[in-house]
């Protein structure tokens, strides 16, 4: 039988909704509820300027590594991808891979994307890509379709952008006085001043100088120049901090070790693993301990294993889809870490990711650990990141969770995101949680108490990160 190309049969209200106690819980409790995206790497500027894209392609295809990924795999030349060729041919090329994309996530977040911002039911392929390339280009090219505009579509509340510490905010600075009714609050991301075994950890020290306007001489004046720029961003409104690191180091060293290590790297000479390690670890008790002052969340994206590729790394740069899960010891020197934190009292709310689902075990029971009940779910698991916030992936988070720790307590999905059409993930995450309480209330598995679970779903789905982060 020929399906009708104008109408996506499996993305209907009731998608990835398996019982009527499913669908209640998603159509009564989340559907509608705002979003809070605490950890996204949408552009500042494009949200501060209300950006309106010149094509459906630089909107759709241009910021999003994991459609490169798919399409590299599927024999699509680069000039398709990151290349020269023209809007249209690079939404032509992917349109043509999409029917070869089923069963991967991609398959559903372009459908529902089509759907959630364009209004487009028809299945995206080689057959209809002309057509929907014109429909969705005469959109773009308005008012309706300005990154603000995409944003409240959503019901996106608040945005939390990722910032370099040198990063001068002005974005922030000049949306906050907007009137805009979405809040965007940058997220300090100090990473290029951690790790000192990067080839270019000297120019970034370099460049620190110049922010800060003084000489970073030594260890002492490193965290002097990283304590101005903290104390700055959180005068802008950040409350965040993050961290994306192959694993968490913990080797114990003197204040003079570390001195002496730091000045061996700004003269150039090269550091030898445990060198290395004893820094790190240094620096990231010093910028912990700053974070708790000021009673800001830390995030630590654990375990990716970054830019394998280093033909494609020299051509294209980073974040440009050569990344991989990687396999570290992760547990031990966490352990350490956070321990080293607690016994002063200095553990700010923590939120661990892990890419490898290895660790799901080991960190949804690491959490249990140093929730001391000072706060609800203050050490928190956070949800599937990366190449796990798919079905699988996000299912097996959430019923590790569930059965080791308190999913009550769960603070919920975010984008992680490039590409301003990405918020339908939010949707999917709620659609699937949904569908696994759902599916325990008609199996007996819990009771059929629809106003408690319902009450549940809301709050995994918005008000426990609302009120995990203290934006006020």
């Amino acid at each position: 039988m020929e399906v009708n190309p104008s109408f996506n049969p499996f993305i209907n209200d009731d998608f990835l909704l398996e019982t009527e106690s499913a669908k209640l819980l998603y159509h009564n409790y989340a559907k509608e509820l705002p979003i809070i995206d605490y950890h996204s790497h949408l552009s500042p500027k494009a949200i501060s300027e209300n950006k309106i894209f010149n094509s459906i392609s630089s909107l759709w295809l241009s910021e999003d590594h994991y459609k490169w990924r798919a399409l590299r795999t599927l024999g699509v030349d680069e000039k398709y991808i990151t290349g020269k060729a023209t809007n249209q041919d690079k939404f032509t090329q992917f349109a043509s891979m999409v029917p070869f994309m089923v069963r991967n996530p991609l398959y559903h977040w372009t459908h529902l994307e089509l759907q959630r911002y364009f209004d487009i039911s028809e299945l995206l392929s080689e057959k209809s890509a002309n057509r929907i390339y014109y429909q969705t280009n005469k959109m773009v090219n308005s008012s309706s379709f300005s990154t603000l505009s995409l944003l409240e579509k959503m019901k996106v509340e608040r945005i939390c952008s990722t910032d370099d510490p040198l990063d001068s905010l002005e974005h922030h600075i000049n949306h906050s006085t907007s009137g805009s009714s979405i809040y965007m609050n940058p997220t300090f991301r100090p990473d290029k001043s951690i790790l000192i075994n990067a080839p270019n950890y000297n120019e970034y020290i370099d460049a620190l100088e110049i922010s800060v306007s003084f000489k970073i001489n030594s260890f002492d004046d490193l965290c002097e120049a990283l304590q101005k720029r903290i104390d700055f961003f959180h005068k802008q409104g950040c409350r965040i901090s993050d961290h994306g690191l192959e694993y968490i180091p913990f080797q114990s060293a003197t204040l003079s070790e570390i001195k002496k290590i730091y000045i061996k790297k700004r003269k150039g000479a090269n550091l030898e693993s445990k060198e290395i390690e004893k820094f790190q670890t240094a620096i990231l008790i010093f910028l912990c301990k700053q974070y708790h002052k000021l009673g800001w969340v830390q995030q630590f994206h654990l375990g990716a294993m970054r830019n394998n590729n280093s033909r494609m790394l020299k051509k294209l740069g980073p974040d440009s889809g050569w990344d991989s899960i990687g396999h570290y010891p992760i547990a031990f020197s966490l352990s350490r870490f956070l321990d080293s934190l607690d016994q002063k009292d200095r553990l700010s709310k923590t939120v661990l990711y892990n890419i490898n689902p290895a660790d799901n075990e080991m960190m949804a029971t690491m959490i249990g650990n140093f929730n001391d009940g000072s706060s609800k779910g203050k050490i928190q698991w956070g949800s599937g990141w990366w190449f796990m916030d798919q079905i699988d992936g996000m299912t097996n988070q959430i019923n590790t969770l569930s059965n080791m720790g308190m999913i009550s307590c769960f603070i919920g999905m975010l984008t992680d995101s490039r590409s301003f059409l990405s918020f339908p993930r939010h949707e999917y995450f709620r659609r699937l949680i949904c569908n696994l309480f759902g599916n325990d209330m008609e199996n007996g598995r819990l009771p059929n108490d629809l106003p408690w679970i319902g009450k549940i779903i809301s709050d995994i789905s918005y008000y426990n990160s609302k009120n995990y982060f203290d934006f006020s």
